[in-house]
């Protein structure tokens, strides 16, 4: 691959800059007050942990789907719910346009399944290719699906920032809705109903739904008008909740706030992938990745769930992921999930390379000049991959703790380039965005995101602009104490923790995520032995007074090649170690320092 040609922001010196030898900080949750109504079987420790992650009461700890909050309260959902049940009474097509991440997916899913489990007898589906169509409900998709000939178009995780795709579809004499969860742009775009919980003045508690869970909200309204509507009184009612498997892998693929409303969804949603109730779809792509289904965790639909289904849209084509979400065929599942590990193996290999150029080139420009590290980072490879720039940005964001942004080309030897930013906590990266493109108008082709995430294009040309102006902005409005990273620790375990009970109590608590965040804790050990795993990975042994056992645990490309010393302070996880089974457990290492 050619070599990556870093931008301005590495050669300018920045007071805020860190050195490269500065490691993480590990920071101890302060102590937070108890919930006088914990039940009785709950142990201390997930007490602690939840009251540490602001949880007041026992029933938010772990909410039931009876808190949710009413879709009612979510604006303009009356206008969508009439738009859909018009749609279902005239027998009108109903295309659902979905996008192509897994969020999109999932949602297209949903979107799909619902309408049909609730009357729709012609709801066809499509997903822009990332390649030909970008980002989103563009003019030439549109174009594309004008053969369809729909009466109303929904999209789904897309279309706040879809302005001249909506009015195309409008001028086609399509009705739009739009069903998004993303921040809007000043103006709103002209469909017939939007329905998002970000939009200014919006009444809805949670800003924190992913996209699935904005259309899984408009179907349960949806339900309710027909059930009003005598619909149901012949027939039996649509149970809903059989989409919750759908809606909690593209809450967590999506890294929204695990909030108290997506918590609910999430736990529902796991209880039926657990008990084998999943989509077929779904459960051939759990047994692709080898997890055990009735062990599954939201850390599993993260890292194995949600890289697969991505990766058919990173390199491929979504079509491919949305037909395994869609099918009843289990051979059918089985095979698409088969392809779908292959694609993201190819995945893997395409994101190996582009990740090493770029810390090649970090390493080169930025830790091997003055020691010094950015305020932030723009990457750019003429020969890198659209569609896998996100997850370089996210390395080199987690290798630098700096916002990060990648740049492809939209396509091979196209003009226009397709960037995918990353953020560290403390910092808002769609706004800083926002505070670009008001600043330079016409810089920034178009963009959008969330707090922690976003994408954008621009013009190869204007590529230096936008560097120096993005930079500029970063350097104004972050605050420097962001740029300490910092590991959050919920403090140590006992010796009577450090058991099987409490790693497994802990992977059914929760569900951890955005926001809501996996517990890690710190102590210190005495190292009884080590050895080195693959050339990179180190594993140790450890001993804690109290314990006569020691503690196996891992860190991943954690050898530096030298020796651990005697005693050790290291942050940790506490896992059941499925490998050797039996009530093993297993610490796995995030930071490790002497003690």
């Amino acid at each position: 691959m050619a070599c990556v040609d870093t931008c301005s922001a590495f050669r300018l010196p920045f007071e805020s800059a860190l050195s490269s030898s500065d490691t993480p900080q590990i920071q101890r949750r302060p102590p937070a007050s108890l919930a006088a109504d914990w039940p009785a079987d709950m142990l201390p420790l997930l007490q602690r942990l939840y009251a540490a992650r602001g949880v007041t009461d026992a029933a938010q700890a772990q909410p039931k789907l009876a808190q949710l909050h009413a879709p009612e309260l979510m604006g303009s959902m009356q206008a969508a719910v009439e738009l859909l049940a018009t749609a279902i009474a005239d027998n009108e097509r109903i295309l659902v346009v979905g996008d192509f991440d897994c969020d999109g997916a999932t949602a297209c899913a949903v979107g799909v399944r619902g309408l049909r489990m609730l009357g729709a007898r012609d709801v066809v589906h499509a997903v822009p290719n990332r390649m030909l169509h970008g980002y989103g409900l563009s003019p030439s998709l549109v174009a594309d699906l004008a053969p369809s000939q729909p009466g109303l178009l929904v999209t789904v995780d897309h279309g706040i920032a879809c302005h001249a795709g909506v009015a195309a579809a409008k001028a086609l004499g399509w009705k739009v809705l739009v069903t998004d969860h993303h921040l809007p742009g000043e103006q709103l775009p002209p469909a017939d109903a939007l329905v998002d919980p970000n939009i200014d003045g919006d009444a809805f508690p949670s800003k924190a739904l992913a996209g699935v869970g904005v259309i899984f909200y408009v179907l349960m309204a949806l339900r309710r008008h027909l059930r009003e509507q005598g619909a149901f009184a012949t027939i039996r009612e649509p149970d809903l909740l059989t989409l919750l498997d759908l809606v909690a892998v593209g809450t967590v693929a999506d890294l929204v706030a695990l909030d108290a409303n997506n918590r609910a969804l999430v736990s529902a949603g796991l209880r039926r992938l657990r008990s084998g109730q999943g989509c077929v779809g779904l459960q051939a792509l759990i047994e692709a990745s080898g997890r055990d289904p009735a062990r599954l965790s939201a850390t599993d639909i993260g890292f194995a769930l949600g890289p697969r289904l991505n990766a058919a849209g990173r390199l491929e084509d979504m079509a491919l992921g949305i037909e395994l979400l869609l099918t009843e065929d289990r051979s059918q599942a089985r095979e698409i999930a088969q392809t779908l590990e292959q694609i993201n193996a190819e995945r893997r290999a395409v994101q190996q390379l582009m990740t090493d150029d770029a810390e090649l080139a970090v390493s080169r420009a930025v830790l091997g000049a003055e020691g010094e590290r950015p305020i932030a980072a723009c990457l750019f490879d003429a020969e890198w991959h659209p569609g896998v720039v996100g997850l370089v940005a996210s390395k080199m964001k987690d290798r630098l703790h700096r916002p990060v942004i990648a740049f492809a080309p939209s396509e091979p030897g196209s003009d226009s380039l397709r960037g995918s930013a990353r953020s560290i906590p403390g910092f808002h990266i769609r706004d800083a965005l926002a505070l670009v493109n008001a600043a330079h108008p016409g810089l920034i082709d178009k963009f959008g995101g969330h707090a922690m995430a976003a994408g954008l294009s621009l013009p190869h040309a204007r590529l230096d602009d936008f560097q120096q102006a993005f930079v500029a902005v970063v350097g104004a409005s972050m605050d420097p104490a962001s740029l300490q990273q910092q590991l959050m620790s919920d403090g140590e375990l006992s010796a009577e923790e450090l058991d099987y009970r409490h790693a497994e109590a802990l992977r059914l608590a929760g569900p951890w995520g955005q926001a809501f965040p996996e517990p890690l804790f710190d102590g210190h050990f005495q190292v009884a032995r080590w050895q080195v795993l693959k050339e990179k990975h180190l594993k140790l042994s450890l001993r804690v007074p109290g314990r006569a056992e020691p503690l196996n645990a891992i860190h991943f490309s954690g050898w530096k090649g030298n020796a651990p010393a005697n005693h050790v302070h290291i942050a940790y996880r506490l896992v059941s170690d499925d490998y050797r089974g039996g009530g093993a457990i297993q610490l796995i290492i995030e930071h490790c320092a002497d003690a």
